[in-house]
């Protein structure tokens, strides 16, 4: 099955947290909490999005309280996308481990792009449905 079914207040958790983690490590210049980013995404590619760690922490607390909505997400897609976000944090925490002075700026790109998708315009997921139909390009009309 390439779907799974989530409560919405719990990917809306997942995706703000991690955000705010990211943002989080740029503002202390925080090498932890930058692999704490990176095991929260490494792990939710490895376990699949109905199983990743933030979702199952809200799932495990205030979803058992909070009523919510269900969404339907693409597994693959997910996938793809928490892979792409855990290979960013990766080559931040190999920046900072070697004391580069691009390190905090790949991080701020990092926070810019995490802000993005956790406000709903996940670029990683749409470029892997571009990917997945063949492609999406404006010169060719493909969507």
């Amino acid at each position: 099955m390439d779907a799974a079914i989530v409560q919405r207040n719990a990917f809306v958790f997942c995706r703000y947290s991690v955000a705010i983690f990211v943002w989080a490590a740029l503002l202390m210049h925080s090498a932890w909490v930058l692999g704490a980013v990176f095991a929260i995404l490494a792990l939710s590619a490895a376990l699949k999005v109905q199983n990743s760690p933030m979702v199952r922490l809200y799932t495990g607390t205030l979803g058992r309280y909070v009523p919510s909505d269900e969404v339907i997400l693409g597994v693959k897609a997910m996938r793809f996308a928490h892979s792409a976000g855990a290979a960013m944090a990766l080559a931040a925490l190999a920046l900072a481990a070697a004391d580069s002075p691009f390190a905090w700026p790949f991080v701020a790109v990092f926070a810019v792009l995490k802000t993005t998708s956790a406000l709903g315009f996940c670029p990683a997921y749409k470029l892997y449905g571009c990917v997945a139909k063949g492609g999406c390009c404006a010169m060719t009309g493909k969507r």
